[in-house]
């Protein structure tokens, strides 16, 4: 049975494959569009090792699709199964996807925040430091330019960047439920204020040490080992309490 596509979803398509900016998108669309749906062995075997973020490429364009599974006829196991949604499901801001930053809103970001990578705190040089939604853009669509405001944005450097995106995109919220409110209360987002980290009820601290403190991190790696520990149970007392004593929860431990 041949699978329904929505006339407003299908131009879409075919506009991003006229347009032949993303490479990506436009095999995953290319696809959908002969066959109705795409499964993660048809990106496979075109070479896309990590096919959801060929398929997340065409949800970052606007164009909605549902996700569904079937059995993979490689290794027998459940795999995902992608087809276009319908235009009912497009959000507000999402038609033709992200809008590039200019030159001047990430002026404002530096003023605002200042030249640090949100989630470390480390001072980089601005060079290095990206734009990126608090809340993903997947989530909440693109806000219109008029309306932006520093307070929806971060700066990231790439390794940070990366992190956040893959938590992102393993949380149930981002996968199903879509939630603005819930993403706004995550760590990824507001990391010094935050009440769980991808619907987890965990905390987390990041440290960056930098030049003039790596000598210190070198002794703690010495204490550690020595200790048949790691670096992380020497400043963070195990629950176990195998070792209780820590450069942060006791002044009398040195390093």
């Amino acid at each position: 049975m041949k699978i329904r596509i929505d006339d407003q979803v299908r131009q879409m398509a075919e506009e991003v494959i006229q347009r032949g900016k993303n490479k990506r998108a436009i095999v995953a669309l290319e696809i959908l569009l002969e066959k109705g749906q795409v499964s993660t062995d048809d990106l496979k075997n075109l070479g896309y090792n990590h096919p959801p973020r060929a398929i997340g490429d065409v949800r970052d364009l606007g164009i909605p699709i549902i996700t569904g599974s079937g059995v993979s006829e490689e290794t027998g196991r459940t795999m995902a199964v992608y087809m276009f949604g319908s235009s009912a499901d497009i959000r507000a801001g999402r038609i033709g996807g992200r809008s590039a930053f200019p030159k001047r809103f990430k002026k404002s970001l530096i003023a605002h925040y200042g030249s640090f990578d949100s989630l470390t705190r480390a001072r980089l040089d601005e060079s290095v430091l990206q734009i990126d939604h608090r809340v993903p853009f997947r989530v909440s669509g693109e806000i219109n330019p008029i309306h932006r405001r520093v307070e929806d944005f971060m700066l990231l450097d790439a390794s940070s960047q990366r992190q956040k995106s893959h938590a992102c995109e393993n949380c149930e919220n981002f996968k199903d439920r879509q939630e603005v409110k819930i993403c706004r209360t995550c760590y990824w987002a507001f990391p010094t204020n935050y009440k769980h980290i991808a619907m987890k009820e965990v905390r987390r601290t990041d440290l960056f040490w930098n030049e003039n403190e790596v000598a210190i991190v070198d002794q703690l790696e010495v204490r550690a080992k020595s200790k048949g520990i790691s670096i992380n149970d020497l400043l963070k007392p195990s629950r176990r309490g195998r070792y209780r004593a820590s450069p942060l929860t006791d002044p009398s431990v040195r390093v």
